[in-house]
């Protein structure tokens, strides 16, 4: 028989504790069995805090629920509070890092040293192809459990306290952002998409910073040319192939002032969309889309994450297509090939050079629709300590009327360098 030593006790490879709870009914004390721990330790862990509920009154009764079962619910039961984008990637995240690892555990059974392992576990080997998952990942799986198991906590009180509220989590990566295009490389792929049908669609996200979902959800009933402007009122998206609309990332909507040339390029597009619309007849499908297909349908996300690669190929790679009976013909390659860049590196591109040109930060996170423009601080905080050292120059400049002569010769690539016009 098992020996009970200090309320802990191991059956098979299982370790219980037994602690009495007095029923506030009857003012009798009974004994309360839990189980199901891998490790002493999580069981003595989780003995104390239920000696300490008990004194309380607090204690929290024995229950069978996994996490699985209670993520589950939880999620399901806020469907309707988070967004449908939001919520699909939250069950995505769960069902391929949190279940496999934990999902079959009791809930109860789960302490900080169970979420410090799997944390641990993720960091190693949870990503693809068994590599590590990247701090920032583990940051935003803790978020969703840390949500829902407050709920297990306040609301449904199946557990004493929270195991994510201390569960230990790799040291925090600070990423800079890469090689961002500069103003020289913006205009030369512009340049390169002004013959695309979505040229605009690259215009207005260069000259925005608006996401690409924010774009996508655009229709000209936002578009105020009298005051240069686009209003952002929702963003779009795919989840399970099907496309779902909803409210900004930061939960409100913003005016974007924009320059007089990209205007005039919005109603360049507006023109064609009409021509398009007329040669479709009856099979335009009329819900006042700014970017469409050619028969009225908003654009695919994916279509212009996609495109913009296509673009910066056929820059770096010229060639006349071939036929049947012609091969396909090389062309001379540029001289200055445009690096790589993401459909979301064009915010990156419009953030970057407002703040090299002196824009101030709040401006700029008003732009790209930041909650706070402490995120703008964080995310471009390369940019800001670049320009740090000229601070003392331009206070003397403000004051005394002068200022030094620059000892280098600025270059395209030199942040300190004025930015040239990008119309």
């Amino acid at each position: 028989m098992a020996e009970l030593k200090d309320g802990l006790m191991k059956r098979g490879n299982k370790w219980y504790y037994v602690i009495r709870v007095k029923d506030p009914a009857t003012g009798e004390s009974k004994p309360k069995w839990v189980g199901g721990f891998e490790l002493e330790d999580d069981a003595k862990e989780a003995r104390d805090e239920a000696r300490v509920a008990a004194r309380r009154g607090e204690f929290i009764d024995k229950s069978k629920i996994t996490v699985k079962e209670y993520v589950t619910g939880w999620l399901d039961a806020h469907a309707m509070e988070i967004k449908p984008s939001t919520l699909a990637g939250y069950r995505e995240w769960v069902t391929l890092h949190v279940f496999p690892r934990i999902g079959s555990m009791r809930l109860q059974a789960v302490s900080s040293a169970t979420m410090t392992k799997l944390y641990k576990d993720l960091s190693t080997s949870g990503g693809r192809r068994g590599t590590g998952l990247s701090s920032r990942s583990i940051e935003y799986i803790n978020a969703i459990l840390r949500k829902a198991l407050n709920d297990a906590v306040h609301a449904d009180r199946l557990i004493p306290s929270n195991p994510c509220k201390t569960a230990k989590r790799p040291r925090r990566e600070v990423k800079t952002l890469g090689k961002i295009w500069n103003a020289d490389e913006l205009r030369t792929f512009l340049a390169v998409a002004e013959s695309h049908r979505l040229f605009a669609f690259f215009r207005v996200s260069a000259y925005s910073g608006a996401r690409r979902g924010e774009l996508l959800f655009l229709r000209w009933s936002n578009v105020d040319f009298e005051k240069g402007a686009i209003r952002i009122q929702g963003t779009a998206g795919m989840v399970a192939g099907k496309r779902l609309e909803g409210t900004p990332k930061s939960g409100r909507e913003r005016t974007v002032p924009l320059d007089k040339r990209t205007l005039a390029i919005l109603r360049e597009h507006q023109a064609r969309q009409e021509v398009e619309k007329e040669t479709a007849g009856d099979a335009w499908l009329d819900e006042d889309y700014v970017f469409t297909t050619g028969l009225g349908r908003p654009v695919p996300p994916d279509t212009v994450t996609n495109l913009i690669g296509v673009l910066i190929r056929q820059y770096n790679e010229p060639a006349i297509p071939g036929t049947r009976s012609t091969p396909r013909q090389e062309l001379p390659r540029p001289a200055h090939p445009l690096p790589p860049a993401r459909l979301h590196d064009l915010r990156h591109v419009h953030a970057t050079l407002l703040l090299i040109a002196g824009v101030p930060v709040h401006v700029v996170a008003e732009r790209l629709g930041h909650a706070d423009p402490a995120i703008t601080l964080r995310v471009y905080a390369h940019v800001i300590r670049q320009h740090a050292d000229e601070a003392a120059n331009t206070f003397a400049a403000a004051v005394d009327g002068d200022s030094e002569e620059a000892t280098t010769d600025p270059d395209d690539d030199d942040p300190e360098a004025p930015v040239p016009a990008l119309c």
